[in-house]
């Protein structure tokens, strides 16, 4: 927490320089947000109560009115019924945007979730296999480095021992960031940054992913193979093999394969011009937890680029398959419903159901998270719940983004959520889990 303090501090003396008007500096907004449809009229047939479930709606307006978050959408299925649905605050406090139910956010790893959808299809056809090595598809993987920090006692700035690697990085290593790779700020950072490659936004490389990868393949990783979980490239990795062992660029195969089946119509790498004003604006904390926008480019923080992105305006070439997808929450809600269907969406088949299964369980041990919950093929996954320490059930899945999203899918409840906001850095707020806790909360008859 002080850590996450400090970086606050940080943020807001960064925007601050840059010009960015404090939250006490921009007009009042001359009157509030108002939410957007709340639905409930499914709640009771849903086992759900609908008095709890304002719960949520007043939560989120709340932390709107208190000026801890520009705006909300937050979405709730159960037994297959939407029991809830609404978009409480702003999109665009300065500009007084409300937000709304179809409003476009940016959302960065909850990409992986897409990308790891479209290996498993390949996998599924026998294209490739979880024991696929990446040097079937990228030469330079065929054997490459660990840096290893220097030992105790070493002249301090001392460089990272770089050592070769046991064995070759597969599929499954990627999926389940178990292949060492990190986001270029472990013990080899200073060849990382000299590449030019750090961190996870990758929207403004004026290049394809594939060269990026190319080039990530002559650095050091952090780890050895399967040895640890470092949360990184490793999906941004698995979506250039899927361009190369598809013979598609990354989003023509999202299109084709996942998003036009699944009628997802407002999911994209980047914005068509024509959506811009349908964008949300990224806000950041200042150090009293109020919010102020997020300057328009920006500085890395942490890996984070703390700005707006070039999500609209830039070279629009570098499909990332780790974080750079934008969506709406009824947009990405198919998605999840297809997990919590077993693979298919009305009437549309994407993966089976034994995929499914397979994507949702532990595959990394003890590795992620110490031990607290479990990792898949593409998700977190909850195998216990009092070493998870939260609301859900065993057998839970889902993932969030750095821009402050959230999606979970529980089989046992029979239950989906989704929290969408823009908000960096997401440790500073605690908003999403209250969604969580109030969605829980609200159940009235438990199981299927």
């Amino acid at each position: 927490m002080k850590k996450s303090m400090i970086a606050a501090a940080v943020l807001a003396g960064l925007c601050l320089t840059l010009g960015v008007p404090s939250a006490s500096a921009q007009p009042a907004p001359k009157k509030k947000a108002a939410a957007s449809g709340p639905v409930l009229w499914e709640a009771p047939s849903a086992g759900m109560s609908s008095e709890r479930l304002d719960r949520i709606s007043k939560t989120m307006q709340r932390y709107v009115d208190e000026g801890r978050i520009a705006g909300t959408v937050t979405y709730l299925m159960r037994h297959g019924k939407l029991v809830h649905f609404e978009a409480n605050g702003w999109s665009d406090v300065e500009k007084k945007v409300p937000m709304k139910k179809d409003t476009i956010f940016r959302i960065a790893s909850m990409s992986k979730a897409a990308t790891s959808v479209a290996a498993m299809i390949l996998i599924e056809e026998g294209t490739l296999s979880l024991e696929t090595p990446v040097s079937k598809f990228f030469p330079g993987f065929k054997k490459t480095t660990v840096a290893l920090r220097p030992p105790a006692g070493a002249v301090p700035d001392s460089p990272a021992i770089i050592v070769p690697a046991k064995r070759e990085i597969n599929i499954r290593d990627l999926m389940t960031h178990t292949a060492g790779i990190s986001y270029g700020y472990g013990p080899g950072a200073a060849q990382w940054k000299a590449a030019g490659i750090q961190g996870w936004y990758l929207a403004d490389q004026a290049e394809p992913i594939a060269s990026v990868v190319e080039r990530m393949a002559a650095l050091p990783f952090d780890s050895q193979p399967g040895e640890a979980y470092v949360y990184g490239y490793g999906t941004d990795i698995l979506g250039a093999v899927v361009e190369k062992a598809s013979g598609k660029p990354l989003d023509v195969f999202f299109r084709e394969r996942i998003f036009d089946p699944l009628k997802m119509v407002d999911t994209s790498f980047f914005l068509p011009p024509e959506k811009r004003d349908r964008l949300a604006t990224v806000y950041t904390p200042k150090e009293d937890g109020t919010i102020m926008r997020a300057p328009d480019t920006g500085p890395l923080l942490n890996g984070a680029m703390v700005a707006q992105g070039a999500y609209v305006d830039g070279p629009r070439q570098c499909f990332a398959g780790g974080a750079g997808l934008l969506s709406t929450a009824p947009d990405y809600a198919r998605l999840v419903r297809m997990f919590a269907n077993g693979g298919t969406l009305d009437g549309v088949r994407i993966l089976s159901p034994k995929t499914v299964a397979l994507m949702s369980s532990n595959f990394v041990g003890n590795l992620y998270n110490e031990g607290r919950t479990g990792f898949g093929l593409g998700f977190e996954v909850v195998e216990h719940m009092g070493r998870s320490g939260r609301y859900g059930s065993e057998g839970a899945f889902g993932w969030g983004s750095a821009y402050y999203a959230n999606y979970w899918v529980d089989p046992q409840e029979d239950m989906l959520g989704l929290y969408f906001s823009q908000y960096l850095p997401y440790t500073m707020n605690d908003l999403q889990a209250k969604f969580r806790t109030l969605a829980y909360a609200a159940i009235e008859t438990l199981g299927k």
